[in-house]
């Protein structure tokens, strides 16, 4: 699974991109195994919305294909 991250979570994470090699999961599982080991990206992933190839997760229930490209967003501000 590609995952990238963006602005404050890319800064949390230390990174732009990862991969995961991991079967198929929830959003919620991903989440949890993204976070594990680093509470600076566990605060802001708490906030993050997920678009998963391309498409807001809905529910967080339904699993996330291996093949999957994730993308990690924090929240925006401006105008």
């Amino acid at each position: 699974m590609e995952i990238r991250f963006y602005a404050g979570a890319a800064d949390a994470a230390g990174t732009t991109t990862a991969t995961l090699q991991a079967g198929d999961l929830t959003p919620q599982d991903l989440v949890h195994r993204l976070a594990d080991g680093n509470p600076d990206l566990a605060r802001v992933l708490a906030c993050c919305s997920l678009l998963v190839d391309g498409r807001p997760v809905q529910d967080a229930t339904q699993p996330i294909l291996a093949s999957s490209r994730v993308d990690v967003l924090p929240p925006f501000a401006g105008g």
